[in-house]
Order: C-alpha cells, then structure tokens, then sequence
C-alpha cells in the first residue's frame, strides 16, 4: 500500500474513534461517513472539539429539531472541522431557514444548508436557493416517484455548479436511462446520475466509466455494492487514474480495514459497507477538497456530491431501521 493511502487508513481509524467517543450509541455507519469527511479536508477529528460542538449545536437548536437525529453527527463533524465552528453553525441555520422559503424542513435540507454554507456566500445565499428549487422542480416533474426530500442536497449542489439547469437536467435524465441499463435500484440509480450531472464531460461517457469501473472490480472478485454505494464509484470512475491501480487501492484498503475493529465478524459492519468506506477513503486520496473555490471545480464538486449522496443514504438506511425496529 502507498504511503499516502496508508497514512488515510490509519487517519480514518483515528477519527472514526473520535467521533465514537463522541457519539458512543449511534449509527456506526454514519459514524463512520462523517469520519470520512475529515479525510477529505485534511484534518484529524479531535475528541475535545467534538464534545465542544455537540454541545454548540444542542445550544442553538431543539430537541426536535431536524438538525438533531440521525444528521446530528455530521452535523457537529462540520462543524469541527471549521475554523470558527460558532459562525459556522450561525451561518447553516440563516441558510436553512432560506431553503425552507422552498423546500420542506428535513435532515436532508441540513446537509444543503452545512454544505452551502461552506461554498456560498452570503449575497449568493438567496439566488442560489432559487436555482436549487428550479431544478428540484424539473426533476420532480421527470421523476416524480423517485424526487424526494434527499433530493433537495442533489438540488442545492447542482445549482452550486456552473453549468445551466438546462444542461444539467438533459445530461441527469441522458445519464439516468444509461445507468439503468447496467444497474436496477431506481433510487440510487438517480442519484448517482445527479453527482454525474455536476462532472465535466460527455454524459454517456462517464456513465461508461463508472459501470467500467464496477466491471473491473467485480472481474478481480470484488463484490462492490450495486446500491446506495454506487455513488461513491463517481468520483473514482471520474479520475485519470487507471482502473487496475484504483481497483488495487480499493483492495489493499479494504484488506486493512478487515483487520480493524468494527468490520468483519459476525457484529461488524458487512463487507458492502466495508467496501463503500474502502473506496471512501481512496477517493479522498486522488481528489483533494478545497471548498474555498468549489464552485469553479466541477471535479472536486463531484467528488463533494458523491460524499454527500453517500451520506444521505446512510441516513435513510438508519431512518428505515429505526422504523423497522419501532414497528417490532
């Protein structure tokens, strides 16, 4: 394993652990998305200023607030991670309140905002809101079944792009219906073509990419998800890595995380899950994330968007067992 891919491996571990002291009865899978988001900004997640944050956003928000639940943990791993987590935390609650001129309150609509906050400014606040809801419109109206409250993150990052909302519906649906030949879950399928949408180039193209890529792991007897973790494949596919090395990265991660605590036996997390985080984490090796400009880098934008479709899914799957386990 490269240096660099094993100095994230053990960064991973490191804030995963932080944040479980932090959070010690929550969705471990969640725990460990929002461990993922450190990686990506090069920062080491730190137990203290986890505890000072969780404490931050309880004393800004309610108990039944959407800001708590199953989104609290990112929440507060964004609010770690910035350099003033108070303005921060103020920032994502003016821009939440100005999504909700548009869209329905939700923990979906918390991620737009924290996300938003980092790559808008205060005047674009409001212009960018509006674009969101346009497109969030066009896409109900080609899916109506499918667009859903989760959407509303796709929205809010797709608007943040620089391209068109003509052009990036068209190359969405032209990417959706290829997608669909290769895989089946509907739902995924969508928002694996929403993060397509925000890279550069031919939609076709890129489709093939990611499929390509899922096709090589698959031939070197990897079982990769055909779910919720397909998005993260975007921002490897979309790389100008060859698909051996990315496959061999993914396979040495995934080989070291067999052997960490929590993955593997019989109450670890399943080896689906452990692959998704495997490529996580060599994602955030080849893409480094500086949100400073995110608007003009349509690559590191996608790359954002497939963390955070990952992210929503997670928290869906979390919602879904909490129902299930509440209807027992």
């Amino acid at each position: 394993m490269r240096t660099t891919l094993e100095q994230l491996c053990n960064n991973f571990i490191s804030n995963r652990d932080a944040v479980k002291a932090t959070f010690k009865w929550e969705n471990d899978q969640i725990i460990a998305a929002s461990a993922t988001s450190f990686l990506n900004r090069g920062v080491l997640a730190d137990a203290a200023k986890l505890e000072d944050c969780k404490k931050l956003l309880k004393e800004n928000t309610g108990v039944f607030s959407n800001f708590r639940g199953n989104v609290e943990v990112p929440m507060v791993a964004q609010l770690a991670m910035a350099e003033n987590p108070a303005d921060k935390m103020k920032k994502t609650l003016k821009i939440y309140e100005t999504l909700k001129q548009e869209f329905r309150g939700s923990e979906y609509l918390v991620l737009a905002a924290a996300v938003m906050a980092d790559m808008v400014s205060d005047e674009q606040v409001v212009k960018m809101t509006e674009k969101a809801r346009t497109i969030y419109d066009k896409m109900k109206k080609d899916h109506p079944f499918l667009t859903s409250g989760e959407d509303s993150v796709y929205a809010v990052l797709m608007a943040v792009s620089e391209k068109s909302d003509e052009a990036l519906i068209e190359e969405m649906e032209v990417c959706y219906k290829k997608l669909k030949e290769s895989f089946s879950a509907s739902n995924e399928v969508q928002a694996l073509a929403h993060v397509l949408s925000i890279a550069e180039g031919n939609a076709v193209e890129k489709c093939n990419k990611v499929v390509a890529l899922y096709e090589a792991l698959k031939a070197d007897g990897v079982k990769y998800g055909k779910y919720h973790e397909l998005v993260v494949l975007a921002s490897l596919a979309l790389l100008p890595v060859e698909q051996s090395v990315l496959v061999e990265d993914i396979k040495a991660v995934d080989a070291f995380l067999t052997e960490q605590k929590g993955y593997g036996g019989f109450f670890g997390l399943d080896k689906k899950t452990r692959l998704m985080h495997a490529a996580m984490i060599v994602s955030c090796d080849y893409v480094k994330n500086d949100n400073s400009d995110v608007a003009a880098m349509t690559g590191t934008l996608a790359a954002v968007a497939a963390q955070q479709a990952a992210m929503c899914a997670v928290i869906a799957a979390s919602a879904a067992s909490t129902a299930a386990s509440a209807s027992n």
